[in-house]
């Protein structure tokens, strides 16, 4: 394979950049990590995924107005080095490559898991060396295959998400029974109430429900091979946030009226359990085939994402060079190869700890997830503030409710990271993400120099400002 300049192919249209960010974001969270969420709040996990799902709205509008205005691969680690400096930049463009390889463990490892429901006596590594590999080889194709097959994934579990939640409540409409349960709406309340665990369950959700939102930031990184950025982009932020909202609030609404809200998710998917429950034939063995699907698409939009932040990363001097080459399809191969033998850590993890892996995964993406998006915010905060310092042209694409709503976004993701530190079983999370900004620090000191220490140059920006040494700029 013979690279080429390092130029990426644009062939990814609204329809495809709409579908890859629900892709990331109704997949694992949803189908399999919902039950935790669910567990630890009862049926007021409603209201957290309404929280969050607000701030991450705040979140996708401001990458939203930095990706219409400055459409490069590199997206938010990008944004970081151009209005926070070189350093936020490495920093944020890493974090986001070690929460999508974090993730995307995350996710072949339940898909092992959904795979278990057919094939119980299959060690779970055989099917996440197999799925690993399946993928690898779809994104060293050309980035139009990528995005039609990441389509077809991401349509096949929304009609089926729609289908649960309109058959889900015509039985409760129409008082079927089922079994020893009559469902309702009454299994919000009648079960310990509808905040059974307290404010310090909803609390605990939280960290749980951020990890189901992770990976929206992808419509992004889509921007530098958007075939029109400046139309797709909107587009896509637009609808995606009310959408994933409106799944994820109508469909646990549902689950949680069929049965009690205690009984979601004792065995592997609530989805895949309830709908065995229900006695339907072959409903289990279809919403699992489902299930499988949206973990074949979060991983392929994982992969991704991490290579094309990676590609970025090459562009500004913040990673190996040989990351920024591209084969003839336009494609940054090595960095799909690289993100490969980062999956094949979740063979080892499966093999070693299978009961635990998630719990731990999950924990840990979700800082990685709060990081990238305060990097995000912060960004945006500071490129507003430019454009009102040296009177720019006003943003074609601006955040609504600034700066108002943009501050309680943050002061809502500095939350989760306390919750993550309040919680045994998530401060791991903590430590471990410490040690990864350290290690980043240290990595930037001792290894990157030249152009990498200079805020990068964005193109499509209005009257841009002569990119300086990031010294030169503060004296400045």
């Amino acid at each position: 394979m013979q690279p080429s300049p390092a130029v990426l192919s644009r062939g990814l249209n609204v329809r495809h950049i709409r579908f890859m960010a629900l892709g990331s974001a109704i997949g694992t969270g949803l189908f399999y990590g919902s039950a935790s969420a669910i567990q630890a709040a009862g049926p007021a996990v409603l209201i957290a995924y309404m929280i969050a799902g607000a701030a991450v709205f705040m979140v996708m509008r401001a990458l939203g107005e930095m990706a219409v205005r400055h459409p490069v691969a590199g997206s938010f680690s990008q944004y970081a080095g151009r209005y926070l400096g070189p350093l936020a930049g490495f920093v944020t463009g890493w974090t986001y490559v070690f929460e999508m390889a974090i993730v995307a463990i995350a996710d072949v490892t339940a898909f092992s898991i959904y795979m278990g429901f057919w094939f119980p006596d299959t060690p779970r590594w055989i099917w996440i060396l197999a799925v690993i590999f399946f993928l690898t080889g779809v994104n060293l194709l050309s980035v139009k295959v990528f995005g039609e097959l990441e389509f077809w994934f991401t349509l096949v579990k929304v009609v089926a998400i729609g289908a649960m939640i309109v058959g889900g409540a015509a039985l409760i409409i129409f008082g079927v029974r089922l079994g020893s349960q009559h469902p309702g709406f009454g299994h919000l309340v009648d079960h310990g109430g509808f905040l059974p665990n307290g404010y310090g369950g909803l609390l605990a959700a939280f960290s749980v429900v951020v990890f189901a939102f992770g990976g929206v930031e992808t419509i992004g990184v889509t921007a530098g091979e958007a075939e029109d950025p400046k139309r797709a982009i909107p587009q896509a932020v637009n609808t995606v946030p009310v959408r994933v909202l409106l799944f994820y609030v109508l469909t646990l609404t549902v689950l949680m009226s069929l049965f009690p809200w205690s009984e979601v998710g004792s065995h592997g998917s609530p989805f895949v359990q309830i709908f065995d429950g229900l006695g339907i034939p072959g409903a289990a063995n279809v919403l699992n085939a489902v299930v499988i699907t949206a973990a074949l698409s979060a991983i392929n939009s994982d992969i991704f994402g991490a290579g094309r932040v990676l590609f970025g990363l090459a562009q500004q001097g913040h990673a190996p060079s040989s990351f920024g080459r591209v084969s003839r399809r336009g494609v940054p191969w090595l960095t799909v190869v690289v993100m490969t033998g980062v999956l094949l850590v979740g063979v080892v993890l499966n093999a070693v700890i299978p009961e635990d892996v998630f719990t731990i995964i999950a924990s840990i993406a979700t800082f990685a997830t709060v990081w990238v998006w305060v990097m995000i915010l912060a960004s945006h905060v500071a490129m507003k503030r430019e454009i009102r310092r040296y009177a720019l042209a006003p943003s074609e694409f601006p955040s609504p409710l600034w700066p108002a709503a943009s501050i309680a976004a943050i002061a809502f993701l500095a939350l989760v990271i306390g919750v993550l530190g309040w919680f045994e079983d998530s401060r791991i999370a903590l430590v471990v993400g410490a040690v990864w900004l350290g290690l980043l620090g240290a990595a930037y000191a001792l290894w990157v120099r030249g152009e990498g220490r200079r805020r990068p140059a964005l193109r499509d920006e209005t009257a841009p400002i002569p990119v300086v040494a990031e010294g030169e700029r503060a004296r400045a």
